[in-house]
């Protein structure tokens, strides 16, 4: 079955294979890759939800009822705010998923059996949104009976019902719809993948064909054709996006809630940085093979990374950390927040602030590198 000739060539392709190191390389990482991405990463177990906690009770009853909240693992009391204005800031800018408001009469309504507490959810992430929703409910109901009980111990007779009751509000997506949550996505995702790839691959096609040399002798300037090979991608990125906003709102309900300026605006600034990727990629590869796994290296944890499927509090805190180093986690942020909560540029000005630094360095450098290719 296996002549000489099938040898031979077999022979060949393995030579070839052993020649190319970086091939090589990449597809013998990027298994070990997914392999960690989808054994830590890919978790939709929530847990660390940022909580804000509006206590106006300050009593020793308040305090017992945020031990239990934080006891249960599911959420984490970051931010101790003095009014309304406060949580909704940090829920609106992302820095809290949920507020717990604790009225000022909590201590003698719990000793009346009639205490009510309100808690606030963001639901422009329906997967943390409905987690912490019926997690903040089993709480409720675990606290509300263990008053109980302590209070019939005491006083020898037990009443109808838990003397303590959260109350939930769910805001920017009252029915937590799953849609809300993934098309804001699909737009980022759109924008990383299109203008990294095509970026990559359309410039070290010139280069395989042999007619990078044809435009390098023309009069054209490095920085023109850069901007011209660049230009196309980003045009096509930004229809493509439209094309998802159109159809989200129109057919999914998606709201758009914020200003258009500033969606067009802030996918700009993040297209930067997702064009230097592929411009950076296409430096390194000399074939198209190699800049589509050389870009896949970075999509790749991008999408798990960026709280994209999988919520960024569910994750070691290791990759929390390497995230802060993906530029996706920065847009998703903005353009859920643009879009469900209608937010101005205050409200997730560190985020694009993030997105301008990494786009001017990964720019800068592939626009460094590229011109010392080209030399």
């Amino acid at each position: 079955m296996f002549n000489s000739r099938i040898y031979s060539i077999v022979r060949k392709e393995f030579v070839q294979l052993f020649r190319d190191p970086r091939t090589l390389a990449l597809a013998v990482v990027i298994p070990i890759v997914q392999l960690f991405l989808l054994g830590y990463a890919a978790t939709s177990d929530v847990r660390n939800v940022s909580l804000a906690v509006w206590d106006q009770s300050k009593t020793t009853e308040s305090r017992q009822l945020l031990d239990a909240f934080q006891a249960s693992n599911y959420f984490k009391i970051n931010y101790l705010v003095n009014s309304s204005d406060e949580y909704q800031a940090l829920i609106e800018s992302g820095d809290a998923r949920v507020a717990l408001v604790i009225p000022p009469d909590y201590a003698q309504r719990l000793f009346d059996g009639n205490a009510k507490v309100l808690m606030i959810l963001d639901g422009s992430d329906a997967s943390i949104g409905g987690t912490a929703l019926s997690t903040a409910r089993l709480v409720g109901q675990s606290f509300g009976t263990k008053i109980l009980t302590q209070q019939a111990t005491l006083s020898g007779r037990s009443a109808p019902t838990p003397p303590v009751e959260v109350r939930t509000q769910v805001w920017y997506n009252p029915d937590l719809n799953s849609a809300y949550f993934m098309i804001p996505g699909v737009i980022g995702m759109i924008l990383s993948f299109i203008t990294t790839i095509l970026t990559a691959t359309a410039i070290v096609r010139e280069r395989e064909r042999g007619t990078i040399e044809q435009l390098i002798v023309t009069p054209i300037r490095s920085w023109e054709l850069v901007l011209g090979k660049l230009l196309p991608y980003v045009i096509l990125a930004f229809v493509e996006t439209f094309e998802v906003l159109i159809i989200g709102h129109f057919w999914f309900g998606v709201p758009i809630r914020g200003s258009l300026s500033l969606i067009i605006l802030t996918s700009g600034i993040f297209i930067m940085s997702s064009l230097g990727i592929g411009l950076l990629a296409s430096t390194i590869a000399n074939t198209q093979q190699e800049a589509m796994l050389t870009v896949m290296m970075y999509n790749l944890p991008s999408i798990f990374l960026s709280g994209f499927f999988f919520p960024l509090e569910a994750m070691p805190q290791a990759l929390q950390i390497v995230s802060y180093a993906i530029p996706l986690r920065y847009f998703l942020v903005v353009i859920r927040s643009l879009l469900l909560k209608g937010v101005g540029i205050e409200a997730i000005q560190g985020e694009v602030i993030a997105l301008i630094i990494f786009g001017l360095v990964i720019m800068t450098l592939a626009a460094l590198r590229f011109r010392k290719r080209l030399d």
